[in-house]
């Protein structure tokens, strides 16, 4: 079996020789591979690894992209400023050595609800990151797994690595439990029309329309913030311009992805970023 974790680790930290390193800021994210056991034998999943000016170690963030998938776009919106701000990332492509090429109406594939362990499994594995300050943060589709990652349950129990902290921007609520076992950020908008807010509000104050959500008193509280005017994927540029998504209304806001900016970096400064440089 090929060790694909290994090979990469390996790689991603070592330097072109005789070349000078360029800021954070102007390099170009490095892609990786890391081994994914999946049904019918290893697979290796691929992702984009940013490594951040500095010796390290350094805290790191796994990015999870949502059900249309758009990791790239994903990693040079938010990969990018993150290692700006001194964290290693690791953007997952979920789907493309999987063959999937949307998962918007067949509900989350099965395959892909380790993934964020699997990430965090590989990053731990490099000396430029902190194992102690990993957090996980995902979009849509890719919020809810960053969710449940860190969820009291299944998942959260078999990993051996744990992180720090989550961020879901605009995640599916419903049927969500709630228990968290770290100190979780979820950034909404008021109009969106797919993840609605108000399934969101109602978990964060530990109630829903199904009567699962955590017992009082039960988890760590969750942090929720509702940007008024803003639809689903307020942060994606290329949607300056309005579209409709099987029904759904998809904006670019600039003053909530702004505003989320500034939300996420003050989490993560204080949950995961120890006595790293503040941005």
């Amino acid at each position: 079996m090929t060790n694909f974790a290994g090979i990469a680790a390996l790689l991603a930290v070592l330097p072109i020789c005789g070349a000078t390193l360029a800021p954070a800021a102007d390099r170009p994210p490095r892609l990786v591979e890391f081994e994914s056991p999946l049904v019918g034998g290893p697979q290796a999943l691929q992702g984009y690894l940013r490594l951040p000016d500095g010796s390290g170690p350094s805290p790191a963030v796994v990015l999870l992209h949502g059900c249309g998938g758009g990791w790239r776009g994903l990693d040079a919106r938010w990969g990018k400023l993150l290692s700006e701000w001194g964290y290693v990332t690791l953007t997952i492509d979920r789907f493309g050595t999987r063959g999937i090429a949307t998962a918007c109406t067949g509900g989350t594939p099965p395959v892909t609800l380790y993934d964020a362990y699997r990430a965090l499994n590989f990053l731990v594995g490099l000396s430029s990151v902190d194992p102690s300050r990993v957090a996980v943060v995902g979009f849509s589709q890719g919020a809810m797994l960053a969710l449940l990652a860190v969820e009291r349950g299944q998942i959260e129990r078999d990993a051996k690595e744990k992180f720090r902290a989550a961020v879901g921007f605009y995640p599916p609520c419903l049927g969500l439990k709630g228990n968290m076992t770290v100190p979780t950020l979820i950034l909404i908008g008021e109009l969106d029309d797919w993840t609605p807010a108000t399934e969101c509000r109602n978990l964060a104050e530990g109630r829903d329309d199904w009567g699962i959500s955590r017992e009082k008193g039960k988890g760590i509280p969750i942090e929720i913030t509702v940007y008024p005017g803003a639809h689903h994927d307020f942060d994606v540029p290329n949607l300056a311009t309005p579209v409709t998504m099987l029904g759904h209304h998809l904006e670019f806001n600039e003053a909530a992805r702004d505003q989320s900016a500034e939300a996420l970096r003050k989490f993560l400064s204080a949950t995961t970023a120890g006595k790293e440089k503040q941005p």
